[in-house]
C-alpha cells in the first residue's frame, strides 16, 4: 500500500529511512538469501540487531566522521548491515564491483584514502594481495569468510571482527545534503571518476521512481544486478526499504533461471543484456524449429502487441483478440512461466533495450518500463509509466528533473539527484555540471511533444569517418541485432573510409547456418570463409535497408569468444568497452581494411 512508503521527509537520511521501516514493519521480511544450502529469511529487527553489531565494530576503529570505508561483497544482507551501520556514524562508503581487477580496485581504494575493506572470499584476498603495498590507507581488512593461513596483521574475519551482542546507538547528527556515498563508474574509458551522491539525492530519486512505477509492500523484488552499481542500490535496496516490499537476493547469474522459478518476484529491475539473452535462446529455439510453432510464436506477439497498443490508447480492436487465451496458454504464459511467472512488470534500464526484445516481452504479457539516467543522476533521470508507456522511448523526466536539449542535442539535466560533483576532481566536475546546475549527460536525445525522452547516441561514441561522415554506431548495431546469428555486434570505423563489423556469433544458429552453406561451423577458417562472410553481409545489409547509404558495413569479423567482464570487454555493468574490444582485435580489424586507404 502507498500509505506504506516513507517520505525522505520522514526519513531524513539514508540510515533514518532504515530506521522508521523498522519502526514501522520489524517483523517483516526484509530480505530473502541463500545460505547453509536453502533459502533463508531476515526481518527488519533481525537486521537492526546486524545494524547494530556493525556500528560497534567500525566505532571501534576511531574512524572520524566523513572517513570513506569500502566494500566489495556480492549481494547479501551483510551489504545491507555494513552500509547502514557506516551511515549511522556519518562514514561514507565506496561500493566495489565484486568482478573488476586488482589494480583499479587498488586505484580506487587510494583515490577515496578508504580506511576499511569488507570483501568475502579466500579469492577475492589473493587478487588483492597483488596490489597489498599500495593499499596505505588501509586501517583494517574484514573478511566475511574465515581465510586459511592468513598472515596479514591488519585482516580481521567478520566472526571475529564483529561482537557478539550489540545495542544500536542513535545515529550521528547529520543533514540530508551531506555526502553518504562515493561511487566510481565503471569507466569504459580511463580511469573511474568518484560520483558523489547524498542522502538527498539517493532518497528524492527513489521516492520519484514511485510515480513511474508503483512498488508496495506486497512485492517481491529477485537482486541480481549488483549493488555497487546505483542503479541497483537505489532500486533494489533504497526502494525496497522506501516501500517495505522484500527483496530476494540471487545466487548468482549462471542460476538466475531457476531463481526466477524458486522465487516468483512480482517485479524484476535488469538491464537489456539479461531480456537479450533470454530473447536469444528464444530465437534460436525457433530458428531449428517446425514452421508451426515460429508461426504461433509470431502471432502471440503481434496479438499481445496489439492488445497492449490498445490499452495504450494507441490502437483499436482488432479480431485477433480472440485467439488470446489459446495464445496465451500454449505460448506466452510458458516463457513468463520461466521468468517465475508472477511479474507484474519489470524496470530496464543502464542502455538501451532494443525495440524488438521491448515488443516480443511486451507482446507476450512482460510490461517493461524503460527508463534512463546515470551513476552521477542517482542514477534515474526518466521512466515510463506503465499507463503511459511508448516502450522506443526512455519516457518523461521523474517527478522534480527538469530537461533540455544543449548542443549537438546533449540531454542536460537538473534536480535534487544530481550529484554533489566528483571526488578529488574540481576540473570533471565543471565539466560536467555547469554554472546554472544543469548536468550534462554527453548522451544525444530529442524531446517528443509528449514530453518522452529518446536516446539516439552518445556523443563521445560517434564513429567518423575518413569521408566526415558521422555515424551513431548503437542503432546500428541494436539492428543487427535483430538477426538471431548475432549475440552481440560492434561497429568500427572511425577514421576509415567504410565501416565493419565484429559479431560474436550465436553457437546454436551459427551451427545451423554454417552446415547450411556447406562449411563445417568448428573448422576456425569458416569464420574467414569468403561465401560465409558475403552472406552474412547480406544478413546485415537487410537489417540495416534504412539507415543511410554510407552507414553500410562492408566487411564483418566473425567471433566465437563472448565479451564478458572477466575477459575485460564488459563493464561490470555489462556495457561494451569499446575501446578495449578496438585493442583486442587490433591485428584482425587492421586486415579487414587492408587494401584500402
Amino acid at each position: 500500500m502507498m500509505d506504506e512508503v516513507i517520505s525522505p521527509a520522514q526519513a531524513g537520511t539514508l540510515h533514518g529511512l532504515f530506521l522508521e521501516r523498522v519502526r514501522r514493519t520489524p517483523h517483516k521480511v526484509a530480505y530473502r538469501y541463500f545460505a547453509a544450502h536453502a533459502w533463508q529469511t531476515i526481518s527488519w529487527q533481525q537486521l537492526q540487531i546486524e545494524v547494530a553489531r556493525w556500528q560497534t565494530a567500525l566505532r571501534s576503529l576511531a574512524l572520524q566522521r566523513g572517513d570513506r570505508v569500502a566494500l566489495m561483497l556480492r549481494n547479501c544482507p551483510v551489504w545491507v548491515a555494513f552500509d547502514q551501520a557506516a551511515m549511522s556514524l556519518g562514514l561514507v562508503t565506496v561500493p566495489l564491483y565484486t568482478v573488476d581487477r586488482p589494480d583499479n580496485i587498488a586505484y580506487i581504494i587510494n583515490n577515496s584514502a578508504a580506511k576499511v575493506l569488507l570483501f568475502e572470499s579466500a579469492e577475492q584476498w589473493q587478487g588483492l594481495a597483488t596490489v597489498r603495498k599500495q593499499l596505505q590507507h588501509i586501517m583494517c581488512f574484514v573478511s566475511v569468510n574465515r581465510l586459511p593461513d592468513a598472515a596479514e596483521l591488519l585482516l580481521k574475519p567478520m566472526a571475529d571482527f564483529l561482537p557478539k551482542t550489540a545495542t544500536l546507538l542513535p545515529p550521528a547528527s547529520f543533514d540530508a545534503d551531506e555526502l553518504a556515498s562515493i561511487v566510481y563508474t565503471s569507466g569504459t574509458t580511463g580511469k573511474p571518476k568518484g560520483v558523489m551522491l547524498s542522502h538527498a539525492n539517493m532518497l528524492s530519486n527513489a521516492h520519484a521512481c514511485l510515480d513511474t512505477f508503483a512498488v508496495n509492500g506486497d512485492d517481491l523484488f529477485l537482486s541480481f544486478l549488483p549493488l555497487s552499481h546505483t542503479f541497483e542500490r537505489t532500486l533494489d535496496y533504497y526502494l525496497n526499504v522506501m516501500t517495505g516490499a522484500t527483496v530476494a537476493f540471487a545466487r548468482t547469474i549462471q542460476t538466475l533461471s531457476e531463481d526466477l522459478r524458486v522465487i516468483k518476484p512480482t517485479v524484476l529491475i535488469s538491464v537489456p543484456r539479461i531480456f537479450e539473452q533470454i530473447y536469444g535462446v528464444m530465437r534460436a529455439r525457433l530458428e531449428n524449429g517446425s514452421w508451426l510453432k515460429r508461426r504461433l510464436f509470431h502471432l502471440a506477439v503481434e496479438t499481445g502487441w496489439a492488445r497492449f497498443e490498445r490499452e495504450q490508447g494507441r490502437g483499436s480492436w482488432q479480431p485477433a483478440f480472440l485467439l488470446w487465451p489459446l495464445l496465451q496458454k500454449l505460448i506466452a504464459q510458458p516463457v513468463l512461466d520461466k521468468l517465475g511467472g508472477s511479474l507484474r512488470g519489470a524496470i530496464c534500464g543502464g542502455a538501451a533495450l532494443s525495440p524488438e526484445v521491448s515488443r516480443v516481452f511486451i507482446g507476450l504479457g512482460l510490461p517493461i518500463s524503460q527508463g534512463y539516467g546515470l551513476t552521477e543522476a542517482s542514477p534515474v533521470i526518466s521512466g515510463n509509466h506503465l499507463a503511459d508507456n511508448i516502450p522506443d522511448s526512455v519516457g518523461p523526466p521523474l517527478r522534480g528533473v527538469q530537461v533540455r536539449l544543449g548542443a549537438r542535442g546533449e540531454l542536460q539535466a537538473k534536480g535534487k539527484n544530481v550529484m554533489l560533483g566528483y571526488w578529488n576532481n574540481t576540473a570533471a566536475t565543471h565539466a560536467a555540471i555547469d554554472a546554472d546546475g544543469w548536468l550534462h549527460t554527453g548522451d544525444i536525445a530529442h524531446i517528443s511533444d509528449t514530453g518522452h525522452i529518446y536516446i539516439t547516441g552518445r556523443i563521445k561514441e560517434i564513429i567518423v569517418m575518413s569521408n566526415g561522415e558521422k555515424v551513431p554506431p548503437t542503432d546500428m548495431e541494436l539492428a543487427i541485432l535483430h538477426d538471431p546469428l548475432f549475440d552481440q555486434v560492434m561497429i568500427f570505423g572511425e577514421g576509415h573510409p567504410y565501416l565493419v563489423a565484429l559479431a560474436v556469433l550465436n553457437p546454436e544458429v551459427w551451427t545451423h547456418f554454417a552446415r547450411e552453406t556447406g562449411i563445417s561451423d568448428g573448422m576456425p577458417e569458416a569464420l574467414t570463409d569468403s561465401r560465409i562472410e558475403a552472406k552474412i553481409l547480406r544478413r546485415i545489409a537487410r537489417n540495416l535497408r534504412d539507415f543511410p547509404g554510407y552507414a553500410k558495413v562492408k566487411r564483418v569479423l566473425l567471433l566465437r569468444e563472448s565479451w564478458t567482464i572477466e575477459n575485460g570487454l564488459l563493464t561490470p555493468t555489462l556495457k561494451l568497452k569499446r575501446n578495449e574490444v578496438t585493442r583486442y582485435y587490433a591485428s584482425q580489424i587492421k586486415k579487414l581494411y587492408l587494401g584500402h586507404r
